[in-house]
């Protein structure tokens, strides 16, 4: 068998999660290649859509946030999507890859090639798999036809139902993670000595940071805040000029399961594939600011879940953190939900389920 997982560059969480399929399909010895989808059908179009997804998502995310409402609304009137439309465009190209690579299997990170393979197939036979990153059902997944569905929980069966899609193909075996995941070393990076607050905002860094960890560091003066700042370079030199020794700043990571792990807290933008990074870790955490619309309905699911607490303004996130340092019991409960409703084992489980099937 050889897959092919396609992704696109609008987030960290699609290319995380097609890195995560590709490292367990490799640990059981099956070829695996990841391609950004948009990269294959013209490098320039991937640049742009990244670029706008990046430039919607700035400030308060209100652009990102009103593109998303007309997408739900647009989603409802059951008319064939502009989205649709254009990704049907590249099915020449597409499939032209997919058989010069004699590829088996097509796993989708993304909705854009889920809608090119159905195209597709209205013609002739490609297997595809889709992934849903966040924990909700997004506009248009409904127009996509795959042989499978994997969605991150059982909980979440009937929104994907309300929003049209088969029952059938639906399979509730979590957000993909690399077995390899919850192997984690000690670096030793980090201090002992005190409670360790872990703060990320994402894989490109969204959010101005710097007003609330000053904030952070005045009111909570008795632990060690570890900021990740991900790709944001601008950030992390805001950060780097604040003169404290309970500040440590991070820039790209390839270990973040070790700062998660030796962390006592986290706090995190509500990205579907980081929020199931933190709870495979199991630890108590807090979602700060989501970026408007789905990032909402990510946080909203495990406050719901009572798997983690969300924060909407930095005093929110202040308060939060201070809860949680003092009541150990709602750390521990938010650790046992997390264990409770979130698949450890997710990737693994998609691998075997795949081999059974294919």
């Amino acid at each position: 068998m050889k897959v092919l997982v396609l992704t696109c560059s609008t987030g960290g969480g699609h290319n995380a999660c097609a890195r995560y399929i590709k490292e367990e399909f490799n640990l059981n010895n099956i070829l695996c290649d990841v391609a950004d989808y948009l990269a294959l059908i013209n490098q320039k179009t991937s640049e742009l859509v990244e670029k706008l997804y990046l430039d919607s998502t700035k400030g308060k995310g209100k652009i990102f946030n009103s593109v998303y409402k007309i997408g739900e609304l647009y989603n409802k009137s059951n008319i064939t999507s502009p989205v649709y439309l254009a990704n049907k465009l590249a099915c020449d190209k597409l499939i032209k890859y997919i058989k010069n690579n004699n590829y088996d299997l097509i796993i989708c990170t993304h909705l854009f090639p889920s809608m090119t393979l159905t195209e597709i197939n209205k013609k002739e036979r490609i297997p595809f798999i889709n992934i849903a990153t966040d924990y909700e059902c997004i506009p248009f997944w409904n127009e996509t036809k795959p042989d499978y569905f994997i969605i991150p929980s059982k909980l979440l069966i009937k929104s994907f139902l309300k929003k049209g899609i088969s029952k059938k193909i639906l399979m509730p075996l979590g957000i993909p993670v690399s077995s390899n995941y919850k192997n984690i070393t000690n670096l030793n990076l980090l201090p002992t000595d005190k409670d360790i607050v872990l703060i990320t905002s994402g894989s490109m860094g969204f959010g101005n940071l710097v007003s609330l960890i000053n904030k952070l560091l005045l009111e909570i003066p008795d632990v060690y805040f570890v900021v990740i700042c991900g790709n944001n370079k601008k950030l992390e030199e805001s950060l780097l000029k604040i003169n404290n020794n309970n500040l440590k700043v991070v820039g790209f990571t390839k270990d973040m399961n070790y700062y998660l792990k030796y962390s006592n807290i986290v706090v995190t933008k509500p990205g579907g594939l980081t929020s199931t990074e933190v709870a495979i870790i199991n630890k108590p955490f807090i979602h700060m600011m989501p970026i408007p619309g789905v990032e909402n309905y990510n946080a909203n699911f495990f406050e719901t879940n009572k798997m983690s607490l969300k924060a909407t303004n930095e005093e929110e996130v202040i308060k939060d953190i201070q809860l949680l340092l003092k009541d150990k019991k709602l750390q521990n409960k938010l650790c046992k939900n997390q264990l409770k409703y979130i698949n450890g084992n997710s990737a693994r489980d998609l691998v075997k389920f795949i081999i059974s099937k294919y």
